[in-house]
């Protein structure tokens, strides 16, 4: 492990080079409503890259290799950020500079510890979506070549707020063996998740957006929410709207996800449909995510798992954040690259030949990368 520490640090921008990019990089992404198609810029673009805990290091190193065999411009700025590797992590300030200049960060996936006899509530991921306003979550579900699954042609994008909701970590003990827990929910922030459903639904092209919630048993929360997602739906009349509770959109979603387009949830709700969503097209390690903020996107996997136990065995899926990884570079005008990757990737699960266990196979790690790698030739 820390032989693949060093070869992240070894790839840090230099800030030189950093400084350079600033203003190109600002250009990018204040896009206007018509893009010019542009696939191959010019220039090198800088990524905050925070490898996480578990197998999120090796993940990332994955990453990188295939970046640099299909001659990505991409300049990785790698800060390693951990609540239960203490001693080794960054400063959160550091992080929040590095993500707010560069604009996108691939981020592996951060254990959170339990801190109850501590006192401390908020985890280390909660403090970092707040800091940076990370309000929207984004979890593309869509079954993939190759990778068998009980549903075929699934593709749903599930949205949920990030910020609010019962994570707002605010409990605390009235009385003692009494614990009280408050859910907060707000109408400018229920209008804003709202409202970006309702734009990605149409920047995508896509026909419904389904509000998940538990408005008749939550009346006064949940209520809130829906209330604001029917006020926001009724300025997009091309769009299909509707509602539906959250335990029968569980049922729902395992029985016919096929009814699906894009859902838009509260913060519980979401990190509990991200990851069913997920079992139902191949697992956690071959669903990409996102988290957006008005002035930065730091793409993840949509499931959020360290995977602790397969540390240093070399049998975790890279798909996901290889997929995520070619959804940063999509977002930043690099869409020939990312194109590349991405095509590769399905070719190696298409084919069959190279799988990881979690999707059947017996492969390693390494061997899934190195396939990626010779795919890239095609």
């Amino acid at each position: 492990m820390a032989s693949l520490f060093s070869r992240l640090n070894a790839l840090a921008t230099p800030r030189s080079v950093t400084g350079l990019l600033k203003n190109n990089l600002q250009q990018v992404r204040c896009f206007s409503a018509i893009q010019a198609p542009v696939s191959k810029p010019e220039g090198r673009t800088s990524c905050t890259l925070i490898p996480g805990d578990g197998v999120g290091p090796e993940l990332l190193y994955s990453v990188q290799e295939v970046f640099k065999a299909a001659g990505a411009p991409v300049d990785f700025e790698p800060l390693f950020l951990s609540e239960v590797q203490q001693l080794m992590s960054v400063p959160l300030e550091q992080v929040v500079e590095s993500i707010t200049r560069n604009g996108i960060c691939l981020k592996g996936a951060l254990a959170t510890p339990d801190f109850s006899h501590t006192g401390e509530l908020q985890s280390l991921n909660m403090k970092l979506r707040r800091t940076l306003d990370l309000y929207a979550n984004v979890v593309h579900v869509k079954t993939l070549p190759g990778v068998r699954s009980r549903h075929n042609n699934v593709d749903v994008i599930i949205i949920r707020e990030q910020t609010e909701g019962e994570y707002s970590a605010l409990e605390h003990e009235s009385v003692k063996g009494v614990v009280e827990c408050l859910k907060i929910i707000t109408a400018d922030k229920s209008k804003r998740i709202a409202k970006f459903a309702f734009d990605y639904a149409t920047r995508f092209g896509r026909k419904k957006v389904t509000a998940v919630h538990k408005a008749n048993i939550m009346k006064a929360s949940d209520g809130l929410f829906l209330r604001c997602c029917e006020e926001v739906a009724a300025l997009y009349p091309k769009i299909q709207f509707e509602q539906m509770i959250i335990d029968n959109c569980t049922m729902q979603m395992v029985s016919n996800p096929h009814q699906f387009d894009v859902m838009v949830m509260p913060n519980l709700y979401g990190d509990i449909i991200d990851n069913l969503a997920s079992g139902l097209v191949g697992g956690a390690g071959v669903v990409a995510g996102a988290s957006y903020s008005e002035n930065a996107v730091v793409y993840e996997t949509g499931a959020s798992h360290t995977f602790a136990e397969a540390v240093g065995k070399n049998v975790a899926n890279p798909t996901a954040m290889l997929l995520s990884s070619c959804n940063m570079l999509n977002h930043v005008g690099l869409e020939y690259y990312g194109g590349m990757i991405q095509n590769a990737v399905h070719r190696v699960l298409k084919t069959g030949k190279i799988r990881t266990k979690d999707i059947g196979g017996h492969s390693s790690s390494h061997e899934f990368t190195m396939a990626v790698i010779n795919s890239l030739k095609h």
